[in-house]
C-alpha cells in the first residue's frame, strides 16, 4: 500500500469510498455517525485543497481515504470522563474510510501518521464498534469523551510512541 495526498481528480473515487463506508456503518449498527449525508463533496474538496486529505492506494487503485491534521484540534481542547495523557504536539486522524476490498487501511494510515509524529489522536462514535476495535488493536488508549462543534459526543483516543522507540 502507498499513501499520497489526494488530488482533485480523486474526488469521485473518494466519494465512492465514503458511500461504501456509509453503507457498511449502517449495516454494522452505526447509522447515525455519517448516515448517507457526511462527508459532503464540498467538505472533501476543501480537505483536498487544504492538503490534508490522503488516499491509500494498492496497484495504483485508491482503496482508502483519511484526513490528517497537524497541530491542535479545537474539538480536543475539552475532554470529559478522562484526560489526555500529555500535551505534546500531535496529529489527528479524521474521516478514515475504506472500500472494503483490501485489509489494513487503518493500520496503513496510523503507520503513516506515526512516521510523522510521536502522538496521534483519533475519535469515533460510540456506535462505531468496528472502528473502536481497529483503534484499540493498534494500541490507542481510550482517554475520554470529546464533543464535535455540533455538540455530538465522540470517544477520544491517543496513541503515544513507546519510550525508546524512535521514529524511522
Amino acid at each position: 500500500m502507498e499513501i499520497r495526498k489526494a488530488a482533485k481528480p480523486d474526488l469521485e473515487r473518494i466519494m465512492e469510498i465514503y458511500r461504501t463506508a456509509q453503507d457498511f456503518m449502517i449495516r454494522t449498527g452505526n447509522p447515525n455517525q455519517w448516515g448517507h449525508f457526511y462527508p459532503t463533496a464540498d467538505i472533501l474538496s476543501n480537505d483536498i485543497e487544504a492538503g490534508v486529505c490522503y488516499v491509500i492506494t494498492y496497484d495504483d487503485v485508491v482503496h482508502g481515504v483519511f484526513v490528517m491534521r497537524s497541530g491542535e484540534d479545537p474539538t480536543y481542547r475539552v475532554i470529559e470522563n478522562g484526560a489526555w495523557p500529555n500535551d505534546e504536539p500531535y496529529v489527528t486522524i479524521h474521516r478514515i474510510a475504506s472500500d472494503g476490498l483490501i485489509h489494513g487501511v487503518f493500520r496503513a494510515a496510523a503507520d503513516f501518521c506515526a512516521g510523522l509524529s510521536d502522538h496521534i489522536r483519533v475519535d469515533t462514535h460510540a456506535d462505531n464498534r468496528v472502528m473502536q476495535r481497529r483503534v484499540e488493536s493498534y494500541g490507542f488508549k481510550k482517554c475520554g469523551t470529546i464533543y464535535l462543534a455540533n455538540g455530538s459526543p465522540r470517544i477520544a483516543y491517543q496513541w503515544d510512541r513507546p519510550a525508546g522507540n524512535a521514529r524511522d
